[in-house]
């Protein structure tokens, strides 16, 4: 039992939900359970009342309705089946010697037993929150930099350059040596080489005295990438450099593949693939994956990887393949985002332009990987656009997201839009803030003017390049302007759904 002092102020909460859970299991039992008598809730009308006032004072005294944050689980649990022993044997008392077994005592203990399983069911899940929510990330607080100069450092003697020279070469190989030794000086003193997944170790690093940081440590392996992230952006001068390595989810599948018969490959790739790439993501599972696993061996793909990196106040400078590890090279380039801890669920949640410039979240099923929001820009710059469009040969998309994209399933949660009002049926498409600086300022201006819509006009023109994009639009908005929205969604509804039903109009 709870060892504590008596009086204490009873948590209302506490009292409200089990009084819910009580009367919940009472009305069940006495409408679903088979009973000899006719009328079961006129019979045991008083014995209820009964029942209810022995349960909240033996649940009382046993220090139940304390605020359950500030209880154990254990503890809970066992106080818990004391108040149903308890209040089982006194109500059992009470019908043999003082109402004659005037109820059934069939009936009490499956009143008794539905109680004590609702409330461990309630406390299960209530546990089992409270325990994912105390994830124990640490926080990173990005100071103002003053004076973010580099401080000059001596460079390593003779002997220290090839004590360094021999354990990178053990640890990553005669070829990332060789690599990181054209691209970077490995005898100054302002270069830092590390081989650890242990935030606390770039923690204690000086600010400014390193030009170059280097992680060798596979980010795999890595619990709290965003934070190790952050922190060595904290440490690093303006425009430092910071080199990472990881393993790709693609790499980790040929391996995986190769490494079991045929047959039974895929099946144990998928477990391990579910239980290393999803359950660190979802809010239930993702403490007890790190507390089970330390946080090795996690799968990420390489958009995953670019994105924290943005995320975090780095811009990619250069990527290199050696053997089966990637390596990236950034540039700090500002500070780290204030919200460095994303939530990955199926359902997001993006910031868009809407009318009269507003911003607001368009919600859609997630159908890029994650972080994926961060690199818009890097895409563009890399790979432009296709047809369409859309970005060309855009790693952020997911194999199942392409199939959703092509249906438009991943625009179903829109509809919460046109619901508030954000959106309405017809009209130009949502688009980011990158996508909108890339218009003219002209049709920037006129589409401000008007909500966004499910349907875009594209549907109805089918235009392939961004210049005949903005003309599709530009005529669909003169016309709103012209005509009225209500006659030109009207019209361009009716295209639309022609070009989608008799002409395979897809989405891109």
């Amino acid at each position: 039992m709870t060892k504590s002092k008596f009086p204490y102020k009873p948590s209302k909460i506490s009292i409200i939900f089990d009084f819910l859970f009580l009367a919940l299991c009472i009305f069940v039992v006495l409408r679903y359970f088979p009973l000899t008598t006719q009328n079961p809730f006129q019979k045991y009308d008083i014995t209820s009342v009964v029942y209810l006032g022995i349960w909240f004072i033996v649940s009382y005294f046993l220090g139940r309705y304390r605020p359950l944050h500030l209880q154990k689980y254990v503890v809970t649990s066992f106080n818990l089946i004391y108040a149903t022993v308890i209040t089982f044997l006194i109500m059992w008392a009470i019908s043999y010697f003082i109402f004659d077994k005037y109820f059934s005592i069939r009936v009490l203990f499956t009143f008794t037993t539905a109680v004590f399983f609702v409330n461990s069911a309630f406390h299960l899940l209530y546990f089992a929150m409270l325990y994912a929510a105390n994830y124990d990330e640490q926080t990173v607080e990005a100071d103002a930099r003053t004076d973010a100069s580099l401080k000059p450092a001596t460079p390593l003697d003779e002997e220290s350059y090839r004590d360094l020279c021999s354990v990178i070469i053990d640890f990553s190989g005669e070829k990332v040596f060789r690599e990181l030794n054209q691209n970077i000086d490995l005898r100054s003193g302002n270069t830092y080489i590390s081989f650890s997944s242990v935030l606390n170790e770039f923690k204690a690093k000086p600010k400014y005295k390193f030009s170059t940081i280097v992680n060798l440590q596979l980010l795999n392996n890595v619990r709290g990438i965003n934070k190790m992230f952050s922190v060595i952006n904290t440490k690093l001068p303006d425009d430092g450099t910071f080199i990472c390595c990881f393993e790709t989810k693609s790499t980790i599948k040929k391996r995986f593949l190769a490494k079991f018969p045929k047959g039974i490959n895929y099946v144990f790739y998928t477990i391990a693939f579910l239980f290393n790439r999803f359950i660190p993501k979802l809010f239930f599972t993702k403490r007890l994956y790190y507390d089970l696993t330390g946080g090795k061996n996690r799968v990420l793909s390489k958009t995953e990887v670019l994105g924290r990196l943005y995320l975090c106040g780095f811009e990619i400078m250069k990527e290199k393949k050696i053997g089966q590890i990637n390596y990236v090279y950034a540039k700090r380039i500002k500070q780290p985002d204030s919200n460095i801890k994303r939530f990955h669920g199926p359902l997001i949640s993006l910031h868009r332009i809407g009318e009269n410039g507003k911003k607001f979240n368009v919600y859609k099923f997630r159908t890029m990987h994650p972080y994926s929001e961060f690199l818009q820009a890097y895409i563009y710059n890399k790979n432009s656009l296709q047809e369409g469009g859309k970005f060309k040969n855009d790693i952020r998309v997911t194999t199942l997201g392409r199939f959703m994209r092509k249906y438009w399933l991943d625009e179903l949660p829109m509809l919460i839009n046109l619901i508030r009002g954000e959106m309405k049926i017809v009209g130009v498409r949502p688009i980011s803030a990158h996508y909108f600086s890339l218009y003219s300022n002209e049709l920037q201006e006129l589409r401000t003017k008007f909500k966004p819509g499910l349907l875009p006009p594209f549907y109805a023109d089918m235009p392939k390049t961004l210049e005949k994009i903005e003309k599709s639009e530009m005529k669909y908005l003169r016309l709103c302007q012209k005509n009225g929205s209500f006659i030109t969604d009207t019209v361009y509804f009716f295209l639309i759904v022609r070009n989608i039903l008799f002409r395979n109009a897809r989405s891109a």
